[in-house]
């Protein structure tokens, strides 16, 4: 087996292959001969799925600096070197079925990166510079034990399938509603109570899988009409340990989110003051009427800018952005499209809307 090793690796180097295939060859480390000498300059794509590798070496880059695929699918490594960050060409890597535990932060000078699958680790948490990755449009990160995912993950704007299931995942970043670039997104079988209030507000958005949270009993009515995966979910008697503002209609309650601070009801004419007087910096910040000078942003608290730059959500009516105050409409799963699809599922559709004067005037079927 070794001397059948050293001569495909002998062979790829005397012809300059740019693809070299070494799955299934039972290797409990980095072949010594792809690192020899100049390495293998021309390689461009190193599968070695299926193996018992434990690490990468430092030099990687340095051997193999045109690389722009590796597949490392199936072995037992458990950490990735900091160097990994000076592939500069690579675009695709497939780390699924291994050991790890951390990412390190330098994943995030693959400036070039497409695809990233990091599925059936070990994973707590990603670095946030997973947001550095422009040019991702794929990244699955499935059965690991993530209870989060990195706030600057909306800075990938590149962004079209994201895949996040079985993990422990208890809300989403509001921020992911800012992908607009996002056609897929899955998260079934984590323990989400609720989806952020903008989530299906891009028309890019078409596939949605959320099955198997057994607390999530809303959805936002933004993907009405889109391809969405929800059996198995609003299963759960009690939905979380922790309070949530709810809406109750009949015998049926619906859980919103947390970060709602307030409801309104139709009984309810006047918005909040810190309500309208966050739409007025909103609408000053991003597009204030001609020849009105504002102050610049610096002078803002952070807090107050985050918010502006990333509304609690949009009005399902008019789009006017909300802040701290929605008013919520319960539209059951019967009258929508999904009825026939998911019959015994108790998830129902909620639009948001920006007062009592929309909420009356807003149909899911208009």
């Amino acid at each position: 087996m070794a001397s059948e090793l050293h001569e495909t690796i002998c062979m790829a180097k005397q012809e300059r292959h740019k693809n070299l295939f070494l799955n299934y060859r039972n290797l409990n480390n980095f072949p010594v001969e792809l690192l020899k000498d100049e390495g293998l300059q021309f390689l461009e794509r190193l599968y070695m799925k299926r193996n018992s590798l434990t690490s990468l070496p430092d030099n990687l880059a340095q051997k193999l600096p045109n690389l722009i695929e590796l597949y490392l699918h199936s072995n037992n490594i458990a950490i990735i070197p900091e160097a990994i960050g000076n592939l500069a060409k690579l675009q695709s890597l497939d780390l699924s079925d291994n050991a790890l535990q951390v990412i390190c932060p330098e994943i995030g000078r693959l400036r070039s990166l497409r695809h990233l699958r990091l599925a059936n680790n070990q994973l707590k948490f990603l670095p946030q510079e997973i947001g550095d990755l422009r040019e991702l449009e794929t990244l699955d990160v499935s059965m690991n034990l993530l209870s989060s995912l990195p706030e600057r993950l909306h800075q990938c704007l590149s962004l079209q399938c994201l895949t996040a299931d079985r993990n422990n995942l208890r809300c989403l970043p509001r921020q992911l509603c800012q992908l607009h670039s996002l056609n897929e997104l899955s998260m079934a079988a984590n323990c989400l109570a609720s989806l952020p209030l903008d989530l299906g507000r891009s028309r890019e958005l078409q596939f949605v899988f959320v099955d198997n949270n057994i607390h999530l009993k809303g959805l936002p009515s933004y993907l009405y009409n889109k391809v969405i995966g929800c059996s198995g979910c609003g299963l759960s008697a009690q939905v979380s340990d922790v309070k949530l503002v709810t809406l109750a209609l009949g015998e049926m309650t619906v859980t919103l989110p947390a970060e709602v601070k307030a409801i309104g009801s139709e009984l309810d004419q006047v918005v909040p003051l810190e309500e309208l007087a966050m739409r007025a910096l909103h609408s000053m910040y991003n597009g204030p009427p001609k020849g009105v000078k504002i102050l610049p942003p610096i002078l803002l608290p952070k807090s107050l800018l985050d918010l502006l730059q990333c509304p609690l959500g949009h009005c399902h009516r008019c789009s006017q952005p909300m802040f701290t105050i929605v008013y919520p409409k319960l539209f059951p799963l019967r009258e929508t499209a999904l009825a026939g699809v998911h019959r015994r599922t108790t998830v129902s559709f909620v639009a948001y809307c920006c007062s009592s004067q929309c909420l009356r005037t807003f149909d899911l079927q208009g």
